[in-house]
């Protein structure tokens, strides 16, 4: 009970950075509600679950990730992104304050966009208003930033490689047969994926709260605490389990119809790529690999079945995030700021 009595003094003795864990906290279910559709998509488009189970599905798995996956993707958010000396409760409140408009922003626009990036863009941009460009840390950006291509680009090819894999290996089996294995398949992928989104997206929240803790000096180290880490998991899963359908519709039948195999072969390409992200310590887009990964499936079947319209549409969405955030988290800190200098 000891994390119990940590929560308590904290609360008392800094009630503004309380305050902002809570609203981390809330990014956190806003990102699983806004990324369920990643979760449940295609093995809603398959039919293989309803909406309904398939959240319950998609939220019990991001929590399990919590036993499976360690913390190398917060420590990264956490001390090697922005120099923590430039860092104050006011950086972290701007880039989630953004954050959470993207996501609701985003979510009316039924776009799959990433709440990551709109995170990481915030708190470059909130982070550079008050410091400069100095409080950059570069290596620890390079690797996010080559993933932002990559991350899509695994996905497809993963995606591509086991529909083709799985089509051979189907082959010499009856399509009943196949469809039923498939059907059985696809929770499972859609288990592994779910383990693979709450891993790496709630460690993005505990990265940011970590580095709130360490800019005020309540601790030392890039690990968190782990009031911190059953937080960050319990608000991602509870995020999942209230998803929102409207983005769930755009991934999983306007940019391409899918049958159990090809959500088997999406969902499993996918948990791969955020597996291997994850063990980098790399804070990779859950959404830039699920949609890669689906149009890898069908480019394997039929180039022209993807309906590149809306996956242009969402890339497009993809290149704006962390720039996009990034300067309007600068405009919302640099005004905050001179607001707060003035009481």
């Amino acid at each position: 009970m000891e994390f119990i009595s940590h929560i308590i003094d904290l609360m008392v003795q800094y009630p503004f950075v309380t305050f902002i864990i809570l609203i981390a906290f809330v990014f956190d279910y806003t990102n699983g509600m806004h990324d369920s559709a990643n979760s449940i998509a295609t093995v809603v488009a398959t039919r293989v679950l309803s909406p309904k189970y398939a959240v319950i599905w998609a939220a019990f798995f991001n929590f399990v990730a919590i036993f499976i996956v360690g913390t190398a993707v917060a420590k990264t958010i956490g001390k090697w992104m922005i120099d923590i000396s430039f860092v104050t409760p006011l950086v972290i409140f701007c880039a989630l304050f953004w954050a959470i408009s993207w996501n609701i922003l985003t979510w009316w626009l039924a776009l799959p966009t990433s709440s990551s990036h709109a995170l990481l863009g915030g708190y470059l941009g909130a982070a550079v208003a008050n410091g400069g460009l100095q409080v950059v840390i570069l290596s620890g950006w390079t690797k996010t930033l080559i993933f932002i291509f990559l991350a899509p680009l695994m996905g497809a090819a993963l995606g591509f490689t086991l529909l083709i894999l799985a089509t051979w290996i189907g082959k010499n089996f009856s399509l009943t047969t196949m469809n039923r294995a498939s059907r059985i398949l696809q929770l499972l992928s859609s288990a592994l994926y779910s383990i693979g989104h709450g891993a790496n997206d709630a460690q993005k929240t505990m990265g940011i709260i970590v580095s709130l803790l360490l800019s005020v000096g309540l601790v030392t180290s890039a690990e968190p605490p782990i009031w911190v880490i059953i937080g960050a998991y319990t608000a991602i899963a509870a995020g999942t389990l209230t998803g929102w359908w409207r983005i769930v519709k755009t991934m999983g039948s306007k940019i391409v119809k899918l049958r159990p195999i090809d959500g088997f072969a999406a969902e499993t390409a996918s948990a791969i790529s955020l597996f291997t992200a994850s063990s980098l310590g790399v804070p990779v887009s859950t959404t830039h690999t699920i949609t890669g990964a689906i149009s890898g499936v069908w480019a394997a079947k039929n180039a022209r079945a993807v309906k590149w319209g809306m996956t242009f549409r969402i890339v497009w969405a993809w290149i704006f995030t962390i720039p996009g955030s990034c300067a309007i988290a600068y405009g919302v800190f640099s005004i905050m700021s001179v607001y707060a200098n003035q009481l």
